[in-house]
């Protein structure tokens, strides 16, 4: 009996099956995890990420569920979150640009136009603090317009920090955190960083998995690699210093693995075919010595002297052919049989006599 507990205490479900356990859509379970509201486990296996029997039972007792649970994972987008707050939608939109409220995740549309995500119940506490009434109502402060007009828009910068929170909370490994900051820079800039090529290896197995389902190289794809990577010349310098310092903590952790690099694991090379050992069978020695320019008259001599009566496709009209070529006079001696019909071939055509 106890053995049986012991198992039923143990067990861990996926996170599709942990997601109709606890009765929330894949998007709300997702939001759960990355905002700790739900703790998970890696997989023994390497098969991903796992939820133990005993949280899942931890969520499910508590008050309210899981209309409580699903109301702290409700993300809504600009239309409704503009109603929740009571302002326009110009207005919403001004406050997300500016980094007063943040996005919690996005996607793209039919037209490939990027629908920013927000919490509904940050979005309920920004409207009703007294210190923010000055924006929800009333002219945007000057110098804050002036940061608009120029195209200020802090909704990918947010998101990305919000990300990197996300992705650092749910691993230990010094080398998988690196991995996780390294996601966020442009590949030059880490190289910049790790000039090991090993280590670089290893941050790129370790590397979050794409944040869109769209297919590698696509416009779509394009566009969330544009918001997952740090633009700005302050944000840069901060993820490169992060990267160091945790590139430096890995290595302390643990070196890099490094693929062997034995020297008898090198194949031996091909050995050279005989046929490049030496000159063919039956060509003097002297041949191989000879250019290509030089030899052809010697190889033309021998088709048209020696061999031709050995071809096997000789037949009787070549073999009178052979016979007239060799009772010429040393005057005719200089048609060349590059001119001539070949002895090899059948042909109605005879070389004229002058």
């Amino acid at each position: 009996m106890s053995g049986t507990t012991t198992i039923t205490q143990s067990a861990s479900f996926s996170l599709s099956r942990a997601a109709r356990e606890l009765e929330l859509k894949r998007g709300e379970f997702d939001l759960a995890l990355h905002l700790g509201c739900l703790r998970s486990v890696p997989d023994e296996g390497g098969g991903g990420r796992r939820v133990t029997r005993a949280e899942i039972d931890r969520v499910r007792a508590e008050a309210g569920f899981p209309e409580t649970l699903r109301e702290r994972v409700k993300a809504v987008g600009t239309t409704e979150g503009a109603a929740l707050m009571g302002v326009t939608n110009t207005r919403f939109t001004r406050l997300a640009r500016l980094g007063l409220v943040v996005p919690v995740k996005f996607y793209l549309n039919r037209y490939r136009v990027v629908v920013w995500l927000y919490l509904a119940e940050e979005l309920r506490q920004f409207a009703s603090d007294p210190q923010n009434a000055l924006m929800m109502s009333g002219r945007t402060p000057e110098g804050l317009r002036d940061q608009l007009d120029d195209g200020l828009d802090l909704r990918p910068r947010n998101w990305r920090g919000r990300y990197l929170g996300f992705l650092l909370r749910q691993t230990e490994d010094p080398w998988a955190r690196a991995a996780v900051v390294a996601s966020l820079l442009d590949p030059a800039q880490v190289s910049e960083i790790v000039e090991d090529p090993d280590e670089r290896a290893q941050l790129n197995r370790l590397r979050p998995g794409p944040v869109s389902q769209a297919a590698p190289d696509s416009p779509g794809a394009q566009i969330a690699e544009r918001i997952t990577t740090a633009d700005a010349s302050d944000e840069i310098g901060w993820l490169r210093a992060d990267l160091a310092q945790s590139v430096l903590e890995a290595r302390e952790d643990r070196p890099a693995a490094r693929p062997a690099r034995d020297a008898s694991l090198v194949p031996a090379p091909a050995p050279m075919p005989a046929s490049s050992a030496g000159p063919p069978t039956g060509v003097p020695p002297s041949a191989d010595r000879t250019s290509p320019v030089d030899a052809r008259p010697a190889v033309r001599e021998r088709l048209t002297t020696a061999d031709l009566p050995l071809m096997p496709r000789e037949t009787a009209r070549s073999r009178r052919l052979l016979t007239w070529l060799r009772r010429r006079s040393p005057q005719e001696s200089s048609y060349s049989a590059l001119n001539s019909p070949s002895c090899t071939t059948e042909t109605r055509r005879r070389p004229s006599r002058s």
